[in-house]
């Protein structure tokens, strides 16, 4: 097998059938699909089995609930391709996801891992977008400064639906980090770009589903817990981000980025100050200096003044 395929799933019924046949789609035949279930609680495992029924290139297995980083790494254990692909259970991918992957492998064949961009899809809002990838005008495929691009607009140039990585690379890292339930793929995507090249293809291959009911998620009730976030595992990047300028600029933006929430509810108050501590200030948007430097009760009084606008706002547009 030139591919393998791994959805990890957990509750995912109303989404799981439709993650597979576009798997099933592809114009690319080489490949095996392997889905891991994750003690799902609803009926998305019957739904897989169904959905896989006749296919000998697919398989499906079970754990228990281990969560997703545990999910992808055996999936993958049991797999045979020599390049790995994920689809989360509630996304899906264009036919040629697999065929333009190939193209890239072998245009590019000295890279660590492989990505394309994605769409960004929301129909509650009735909203569908094309991540802003911070690539340069024009840009079409080739090579990337991975935590360059990724600074420029917070977007992500690799994500767990939309990347293909060699198996000796991907077990070199040994597979994603676990116990991590947000950014776990991020951490294994920065150990990787820290050491070989990456290459991008600019051209929207796969879907990331937004519009998830939180029922559904593996994450929800994680949200706000440290061990889980991957935030407060930068440490391990230390002596990197000291002698890489890039790496540094990314990491400062994404702390200030992603602990605001944390921030805003006085959670984990000195947590939070001893991972902000690190930010070299100069590297952000100049506000995030106002939302950490000043006091609390000053920052949570503007806040509830936002967001009381904000509704003000949308009613008047209403």
């Amino acid at each position: 097998m030139f591919f393998s395929v791994v959805i990890p799933l957990y509750n995912k019924e109303p989404y799981v059938a439709k993650a597979i046949q576009s798997v099933l789609a592809q114009t690319y035949e080489d490949y095996e699909l392997i889905v891991m279930d994750d003690g799902s609680k609803d009926d998305s495992f019957s739904i897989a089995l169904k959905t896989i029924e006749g296919h000998e290139h697919c398989h499906l297995y079970r754990q228990r609930n281990r969560g997703v980083s545990l999910a992808r790494n055996n999936g993958a254990a049991l797999s045979q391709g020599d390049y790995l692909c994920f689809l989360d259970a509630d996304d899906w991918w264009e036919p040629t996801f697999l065929e333009e992957m190939s193209k890239l492998i072998g245009e590019f064949p000295d890279a660590g891992i492989y990505g394309t961009n994605y769409t960004i899809v929301n129909e509650t809002k009735h909203k569908t977008r094309v991540a802003p990838i911070g690539v340069e005008e024009g840009f079409k495929k080739g090579y990337i400064n991975y935590c360059q691009v990724y600074s420029k607009t917070l977007a992500m140039p690799l994500t767990s639906i939309s990347v293909a990585i060699p198996r000796l690379v991907f077990d070199e890292m040994k597979g994603f980090p676990q116990g991590i339930k947000l950014g776990e793929d991020f951490l294994l995507w920065i150990h990787i770009a820290l050491k070989y090249k990456v290459v991008f293809l600019n051209k929207p291959l796969a879907y990331y589903n937004q519009d998830v009911d939180s029922l559904h998620s593996g994450t929800h009730k994680k949200r706000y817990d440290p061990d889980a976030f991957m935030t407060f595992y930068f440490g391990q990047f230390e002596k990197d981000e000291q002698e890489n300028r890039d790496l540094k600029v990314l990491l400062d933006r994404i702390r200030v980025y992603s602990l605001m929430s944390f921030r805003k509810q006085n959670l984990y108050p000195e947590l939070v100050r001893n991972e902000i501590a690190k930010v070299d200030f100069s590297n952000v948007e100049s506000k995030y200096k106002f939302y950490y430097k000043a006091p609390y009760w000053i920052v949570n009084a503007y806040c509830r003044i936002l967001q009381l606008l904000s509704q003000i706002k949308q009613k008047l547009l209403k």
